[in-house]
């Protein structure tokens, strides 16, 4: 049986009530509509995974410091920046069910908004003089942005194989999740090849977390996003590379001509998603969402053996099986 959320915050719950008080302090404002809207982002908050991983990291390798707090709070800042800067991107009109910050204040107000919260981020780091946390995350920053742009360079043209698109995820989503958990190593040891191996262990769960979230794009309603997405963005996700592999040129050409000019009427994208069904695309992308979790369960193997790491291994299961 799963573990609940409870059950994997339960090592770390104190900590997250202090967490939760240091993120609404470190949005804090003179403007008065800043504070309005800052209070409405706090107010419709997720789950907050990726400050669970840093929490989880840290108390797996010793004691949870401030540190770690100016760490969870500047992971969750630059999360919320980058939310708030895709639903423009996008033009997206509903976050997690609520209006998204461009839907009630316009998109010239939610990139400033995200302006400061990534600032805001940067100068929490700056003023506690943890300039390691700063390098980590602005390295994140560098990925998730260069990550984006190439995923809508590939849109255009849909020439995309497999390593482009692991390159895509592995900056886009991964390098969050690995700044996540490489900054809450570096809350509590300055050993550099701690902080890189929990690097790459976020990187892991970053990869999987982000094929999941793919897969979604072939269930229904009931579960994540409404069906056929991706397809309608022209994104090249891995179940549909898969697919494109393993059709006949001809085939294979009618697909992508379909994509590029067809991908808003939902006749044609039913057509695709039931093809990528038909060619086993699922299937090839479950198993290799499987075989990065697994890899990040292994890696957990050479770090301290107690509660925390045993929470690690449970969230890691929890974003793997999660249904939205």
């Amino acid at each position: 049986m799963n573990a609940s959320l409870k059950d994997i915050k339960s090592p770390i719950a104190e900590e997250l009530v202090i967490f939760e008080k240091h993120f609404k302090e470190s949005m804090n404002s003179h403007i008065p509509l800043l504070n309005k809207i800052t209070y409405y982002i706090v107010k419709r908050k997720g789950k907050q995974i990726r400050p669970l991983f840093v929490f989880l990291t840290a108390k797996m390798l010793g004691e949870v410091e401030h540190k770690a707090h100016i760490a969870a709070s500047l992971i969750e800042l630059l999360h919320t920046a980058t939310l708030v800067h895709d639903d423009v991107v996008d033009d997206a009109h509903l976050r997690r069910g609520f209006f998204s910050i461009n839907a009630l204040w316009k998109n010239k107000i939610a990139v400033l908004v995200g302006d400061y919260l990534l600032s805001r981020g940067l100068l929490l780091a700056i003023d506690h003089d943890h300039f390691d946390l700063l390098k980590i995350l602005s390295t994140s920053v560098k990925k998730m942005s260069e990550g984006e742009i190439l995923q809508m360079e590939k849109a255009r043209k849909l020439d995309i194989d497999e390593s482009v698109y692991f390159e895509i995820i592995n900056n886009k989503t991964a390098s969050l999740i690995a700044a996540s958990c490489s900054s809450g190593a570096a809350a509590v040891t300055d050993d550099a090849d701690i902080q890189q191996k929990l690097w790459e262990f976020g990187e892991c769960i970053g990869m999987a977390f982000q094929i999941k979230d793919d897969l979604f794009d072939y269930g229904d309603h009931s579960i994540g996003k409404p069906k056929g997405i991706d397809i309608k963005e022209k994104k090249m996700t891995l179940p549909l590379i898969y697919t494109l592999n393993n059709l006949p040129t001809a085939k294979r050409r009618y697909v992508i001509n379909t994509i590029k000019r067809h991908s808003t009427k939902p006749k044609k994208v039913r057509e695709i998603i039931a093809l990528v069904k038909e060619t086993g695309g699922l299937e090839y992308a479950d198993k290799v969402m499987r075989e990065y979790h697994q890899k990040a369960i292994a890696m957990l193997d050479e770090f301290p053996q107690n509660v925390a790491n045993e929470s690690l291994r449970n969230l890691i299961d929890f974003v793997i099986n999660r249904t939205k």
